[in-house]
C-alpha cells in the first residue's frame, strides 16, 4: 500500500516556494564572488520564523548629543543609523561590513574628510594578501569606493558606496563600511566634517 502525502497550498508553503525560485539569480552570482563574500545559507529552505535585527533605534543609548550629527554601525545585523544633529531627522541603511572578525574594528571615531568621486588605493596589508590588486584604481566604474566616501579618524576605514550592490548585507569588505551608491550619496549630503560615528 503507497500513502500519499499532499501539501496544502497555505500562505507559508506558497511564501517558501516563492524565495526559492527568487532566491536562484541571487545565488548564481554569488558563485562568482565566493573570493570577496560570504557565501549565505541556502535560501530555498524554509525558515520557521523571520525576526530580523534590522530595525530603528534611538540614539541615546549610544551618543551623549547629536552636535555635528551621529552615525551608528551595527555590523551584526549589518545596518548604517544616521541622526540628524536637529534631533529630527533619521535615516537606516542597509551596509556591508567587514568580512571577518580581524578586519573589524569597533569603537568610536569621526569624520574627518568627505570626498566625492573617491580614488582607491589598497592597503599595505591588502597589497601584501592581494599582490596582483593595482596600486590605485580612478574614480569610475570600477572604484571600490563607489561615489562618494566619509574618511574616518581611523587610517584607511572608510564609509563608502559601491558599485558591487550584491555585497550590501553581507559581510564583504577588507574593513570599511559599504551602502548602495545612492544611499551614500544621501547620507554624503547630511554627515559633516565632525559627525561621531560608533562601530559596534
Amino acid at each position: 500500500m503507497t500513502i500519499k502525502r499532499s501539501f496544502p497550498q497555505t500562505r507559508r508553503n506558497f511564501l517558501a516556494g516563492l524565495a526559492a525560485v527568487s532566491a536562484a539569480p541571487a545565488l548564481a552570482q554569488n558563485v562568482n564572488s565566493a573570493a570577496t563574500t560570504e557565501l549565505e545559507r541556502d535560501l530555498s529552505q524554509s525558515v520557521r520564523r523571520n525576526i530580523s535585527s534590522f530595525r530603528a533605534l534611538d540614539w541615546q543609548p549610544y551618543f551623549d548629543h547629536l552636535k555635528n550629527g551621529a552615525i551608528l554601525v551595527d555590523t551584526t545585523s549589518r545596518a548604517l543609523h544616521y541622526w540628524g544633529e536637529d534631533g529630527g531627522t533619521y535615516r537606516l541603511y542597509p551596509s556591508s561590513v567587514p568580512l571577518s572578525e580581524d578586519l573589524t574594528r569597533r569603537g568610536r571615531t569621526s569624520v574627518v574628510q568627505k570626498v566625492e568621486g573617491p580614488g582607491w588605493r589598497p592597503t599595505p596589508n591588502m597589497l601584501k594578501r592581494n599582490p596582483d590588486w593595482p596600486a590605485y584604481i580612478p574614480p569610475g566604474p570600477d572604484n571600490p569606493l563607489g561615489t562618494h566616501a566619509l574618511y574616518l579618524s581611523w587610517q584607511y576605514y572608510r564609509i563608502h558606496g559601491t558599485h558591487d550592490t550584491r555585497k550590501i548585507g553581507r559581510r564583504s569588505s577588507n574593513g570599511c563600511i559599504g551602502l548602495y551608491n545612492e544611499h551614500i550619496a544621501e547620507l554624503f549630503a547630511m554627515a559633516t566634517v565632525g559627525t561621531q560615528v560608533l562601530l559596534i
